[in-house]
């Protein structure tokens, strides 16, 4: 009976959003120089939502902000309605991911709903794109979407296809939150922010294990920890001056952090002091880049940003052919590689060891998904969303 009261009040929630949007419409302008920046996953401005926020100049817009830690923090009534009343009055409305208010509003006649996305690159199937094989109902305020960018031309049709919008509406602008790998005044600069932070990390060899989630969605997010031998690891590389640092996905992360049940294991690592370390606290993984040494990851669209830091980077992949088969990728596995494929902890230590850069998959890599990232992808997406071509 719980879940069904639940699943009760979600539905009249929405019917008073669909409501309230519909009369603020009717009876209120739309503010031309208003910008809502908002996220159902953030509960600080980061990523290409800030870059976008810095970039922009105060004299010229009203930029209004709306976050909500995630997507099962409580929201008080004076927030609903402010988001609803902001949703139905601003010129422009900024999104780095799924909003879940944007599916019961409406887009007014010349309002924009702008889809910056969180992750440059094409990898896991998303949205539409998962049609015939999600069996969870397809956002509906993917549709909605009035403009979308990318990362580089190639991956242009699976952006398209996954929001279920037509291609002109989306453009490869770059992500405006690269950047900063172009930035040498920024990177020195955050660099040194975050050694007087983690002091432990100066002069060690970091690797940053930093994998995506298992699961369909984020009520239902795990990771298998038990893949990973801690004790050899440790054992193996504890006298080579390296640190192991553990950047968990958003999802598990919250997890962790409200105690779920079977969480425990993600305590494991914590009985190797001096080696083992949690930083999933820092929000935006792109910082953390800037000191990794080594980067190990498998199916996170981490990949396309770290290309940038011209390092080595190792895909823990145990479970490749389930997970390829199950979650389904715009291209094969093996055209998103620039480093070592493991599957078993002797296959990781003997990469880690190797530290490969393999130059050329990463030159071909960097070029078909992340090609229009240039430095300048702030100002170019800006231009394009606010009409000043």
């Amino acid at each position: 009976m719980n879940e069904f009261f639940q699943k009760v009040i979600r539905k009249i929630n929405q019917f008073i959003i669909m409501i309230l949007n519909r009369l603020f419409i009717l009876f209120l302008p739309l503010v031309k120089n208003r910008v809502l920046f908002i996220s159902d996953d953030r509960a600080t401005l980061g990523g290409n939502l800030k870059s976008v926020y810095d970039f922009l100049p105060d004299k010229d817009y009203e930029k209004v902000v709306i976050l909500r830690a995630n997507k099962k923090a409580k929201t008080k009534l004076k927030t609903k309605l402010k988001t609803v009343y902001y949703l139905s009055t601003s010129k422009y409305i900024l999104l780095e991911d799924l909003v879940q208010a944007t599916s019961y509003m409406k887009v007014r006649k010349n309002q924009e709903l702008v889809q910056l996305w969180h992750g440059p690159g094409a990898f896991k199937k998303f949205g539409h794109s998962r049609e015939k094989t999600d069996l969870k109902r397809i956002h509906k305020g993917y549709k909605k979407y009035t403009k979308a960018i990318t990362s580089s031309e190639a991956i242009r049709p699976c952006y398209a296809e996954a929001f279920a919008i037509d291609i002109e509406k989306v453009q490869a602008k770059g992500f405006p939150r690269t950047d900063m790998f172009f930035n040498q005044e920024y990177i020195n600069s955050k660099k040194a922010e975050l050694l007087k932070k983690y002091p432990f990390i100066a002069n060690k060899k970091v690797i940053l294990f930093a994998p995506t989630y298992r699961g369909t969605q984020y009520y239902n997010a795990d990771y298998d920890l038990e893949k990973l031998d801690l004790e050899k690891i440790y054992n193996e590389l504890k006298e080579q001056n390296y640190i192991f640092i553990f950047k968990w996905h958003p999802f598990i992360y919250n997890k962790i952090s409200a105690k779920k049940e079977g969480t425990e294991k993600f305590n494991k690592y914590k009985e190797y002091k001096d080696f083992y370390y949690d930083l999933s606290e820092e929000r935006d993984i792109n910082d953390l880049l800037l000191i990794t040494d080594i980067l190990i990851t498998d199916y996170s669209s981490l990949i396309f940003d770290y290309v940038f830091t011209n390092k080595p980077i190792i895909y823990f992949a145990y479970d490749l052919e389930l997970y390829e088969n199950d979650r389904g990728m715009y291209f094969p596995f093996k055209e998103y590689v620039y480093g070592e494929v493991t599957k078993t902890n002797e296959e990781l230590l003997n990469a880690i060891q190797n530290a490969s850069l393999e130059e050329e998959k990463r030159k071909i890599f960097k070029e078909k998904f992340v090609g229009a990232c240039d430095g300048h992808s702030t100002e170019k997406t800006c231009n394009w969303v606010f009409n000043k071509l």
